[in-house]
């Protein structure tokens, strides 16, 4: 297949480098998971290693005047952050492109940056077709660590109640701030009641969330990317989940060659059909960082998402 590298220098007419930085910043927009996780500095090699505190110092009183003062340690474990290529293509026919009045950027980025949303909310929601040195999912995660909750008739105990998701949570020692919701829950969110008849489910225009339950913000996934049949909701300390971006983005344009769907059925023959396919990567990983906490030192059963599965998950 014959390639054309686009590169900052030869690429003027598809990409700058204020175009390439709005980009990332729109598929962090596009995908749910990045938009409420915390980004760190961009990555210098494929992986990157960081320490994260494994063991609490001890402190005691000093006997008198003369008295010992206690010793103690403190331990740090390694974790590391693996970045992985996400990629999407977009063909365009070749008389679009010969048009100069026509904004070809502006007309395939918005398809490009909901594909790059969307399979990386699949990844660190679910697990879907995440790469092998990827973690799994926060789903399956919270649900190995013990952290869910089968949804019942009863909404409201089911998620505050004394073993409701944010109780599960919190019992690990953190504070759930966030919550991620099946738009299927909006309808039955809108009737539900605390226990003097208020409404827990707000809409809430003059803060950065649109909705609140409970005082805490809710997004609702629209990319396609939210499993219902998994996971109904997921409350979590997204401070605790954090990425970082390995690699801008790159643009490869092909001149001939086919493209092809998941099921390996040709889409386009570039050459039969007068096309051409831009092609864009990019790299980024992600983890959940966990450290100990005095509410439970134990990593082993500690997770800082829960998980409100459906009845018949």
């Amino acid at each position: 297949m014959a390639t054309v590298s686009v590169t900052r220098e030869n690429a003027g007419a598809l990409i700058t480098p204020e175009e390439s930085n709005q980009i990332i910043q729109s598929v962090v927009e596009k995908s749910i998971a990045l938009k409420m996780m915390t980004r760190l500095p961009n990555m210098g090699t494929n992986v990157r290693e960081y320490p994260i505190m494994d063991s609490y110092p001890m402190a005691g009183f000093v006997d008198g005047d003369s008295g010992l003062k206690m010793t103690t340690n403190m331990q740090w474990k390694k974790d590391k952050i693996v970045a992985g290529e996400i990629a999407a293509i977009v063909a365009i026919p070749d008389n679009v492109v010969a048009d100069s009045n026509y904004d070809i950027f502006a007309q395939m980025r918005p398809r490009l940056e909901e594909a790059a949303g969307r399979v990386v909310d699949e990844a660190i929601f679910f697990g879907k077709n995440k790469p092998s040195d990827w973690r799994d999912g926060i789903v399956p995660a919270a649900i190995t660590a013990e952290n869910n909750v089968k949804a019942t008739a009863d909404i409201y105990t089911d998620v505050f109640g004394e073993n409701g998701m944010i109780a599960k949570v919190e019992e690990d020692g953190y504070f759930p701030e966030s919550i991620v919701s099946a738009i299927s829950m909006r309808a039955k969110l809108r009737g539900l009641m605390d226990t003097t008849k208020r409404p827990l489910f707000l809409e809430n225009m003059h803060q950065g969330a649109q909705y609140t339950l409970g005082g805490m913000a809710m997004e609702f996934p629209r990319n396609g990317a939210w499993d219902a049949s998994k996971a109904l909701m997921v409350a979590g300390d997204w401070k605790q989940a954090v990425y970082a971006i390995r690699q801008d983005v790159t643009f490869d344009v092909f001149k001939s060659g086919v493209v092809s769907d998941d099921t390996g059925k040709v889409v386009y023959n570039l050459m039969q059909n007068d096309m051409k396919a831009i092609r864009m990567v990019i790299r980024l990983g992600w983890n959940i960082l966990n450290p100990i906490n005095a509410v439970n030192p134990d990593g082993s059963k500690r997770f800082p998402f829960a998980v409100y599965e459906p009845a018949g998950g």
